[in-house]
């Protein structure tokens, strides 16, 4: 693979981008919709009182990735299918360019046009960085994942130009790949998750009250208000009930690239172990997930409480697995294996074509 072949069909890719008003109509967009959810965030978090910083940059990696996702596939969806229709792939093929060259190069351009939405970005994740408390592995973390997920976003659209024979078709299939990833999987979680069931058995037994409301005693004892151990108690009831088991499930959202992005980037605490940030809290929902409830509880009335005791978001956190390495490792086989298979439909000389497809 020829670098300066590969980058010439990158820079003929971008350059027809460039050339378009609606190009730069979607990145001020795009500014436009981050300076909103930068001050509503600030609003929200509290960045200039010094607590804020975590959750104001968490929200404007989110919602980058979120627009990110949503732009991608229009931009990429049809960069090989298009140029087909308008009689450009055929001449472009028959110069020393390889299948790879074109397929990786349209990839390169369509990946940078993802990574110049993200760099509209930067000036309100400084001003988050800025406003405090942001460590900054958490910055370094996030934003390579954040170019990983949009040249994965713009792989799949590049591949799928290359596999259907109509922009129009691809570019819906390249959308809808992308919501099985950010939407299906938590459609899938829930629904699976619910369908899953299993019987909890809980016993217990309460008090008996007399008629003023206060607990009766057992005999030989007159006053027994704040002493269980001395309450009349009635039998021992026990029932079941089903219950969802979500932690069969929970590996479905491994693959979501909001998830990715939150189980992956180290997660910052404050005094009480909460996570500071949105990448904190959403990990810390996928990990609860994870906990295999107990199928059996019992309460009694007429014994004295133990002090309840609750683990903390970092304890949960640090007692589970995590899953974002194998999520983005289904990303990438996904991504690759639609990537051979449009250059195994795009390579010349063709063997078939679908019909009706344009040559030159």
């Amino acid at each position: 693979m020829n670098a300066q072949r590969l980058w010439t069909i990158a820079r003929l890719e971008l350059l027809q981008r460039v050339r378009s008003v609606s190009w730069y109509v979607l990145l001020g967009v795009f500014a436009a919709i981050l300076v909103g959810v930068t001050a509503l965030s600030f609003l929200a978090f509290g960045g200039f009182r010094g607590s804020g910083g975590p959750g104001v940059y968490s929200t404007v990696v989110y919602i980058t990735l979120l627009l990110v996702v949503l732009v991608s596939p229009t931009l990429s969806g049809n960069s090989i299918n298009g140029d087909r229709d308008a009689a450009t792939l055929a001449g472009v093929q028959v110069t020393l360019a390889t299948t790879g060259e074109i397929l990786f190069g349209k990839l390169l351009a369509a990946w940078i046009t993802g990574l110049a939405f993200a760099g509209v970005a930067v000036p309100f994740l400084l001003i988050a960085t800025l406003a405090g408390d942001v460590p900054p592995l958490t910055v370094l973390v996030s934003a390579l994942v954040l170019v990983v997920e949009i040249g994965i976003v713009a792989a799949i659209g590049v591949a799928l130009s290359g596999i259907l024979a109509r922009p129009l078709f691809s570019v819906a299939t390249t959308y809808l790949v992308v919501a099985a990833l950010a939407i299906g999987t938590l459609i899938g979680f829930g629904l699976v998750g619910a369908s899953s069931q299993s019987t909890f058995t809980s016993t217990q037994r309460y008090a008996e009250y007399d008629a003023r409301g206060y607990p009766r005693c057992i005999e030989g004892v007159e006053s027994c208000v704040n002493a269980p151990e001395n309450w009349e108690c009635g039998q021992w009831q026990t029932s079941t009930y089903t219950a969802p088991r979500f932690d069969r499930v929970w590996w479905l959202l491994a693959a979501n690239p909001f998830v990715i992005l939150a189980d992956a980037v180290p997660t910052a605490y404050d005094s009480y172990g909460s996570p500071e940030d949105l990448f904190g809290q959403i990990k810390y929902g996928v990990r609860m997930a994870q906990q295999t409830p107990e199928f059996e509880s019992r309460y009694d009335e007429c014994a004295v409480q133990p002090e309840q005791t609750y683990r903390t978001a970092q304890e949960v956190i640090d007692s589970t697995v995590p899953s974002w390495f194998v999520g983005l490792g289904v990303q990438v086989v996904l991504a690759g294996g639609l990537l051979w298979w449009a250059w195994a439909r795009t390579r010349t000389p063709a063997r078939t074509l679908a019909k009706g497809t344009r040559i030159a």
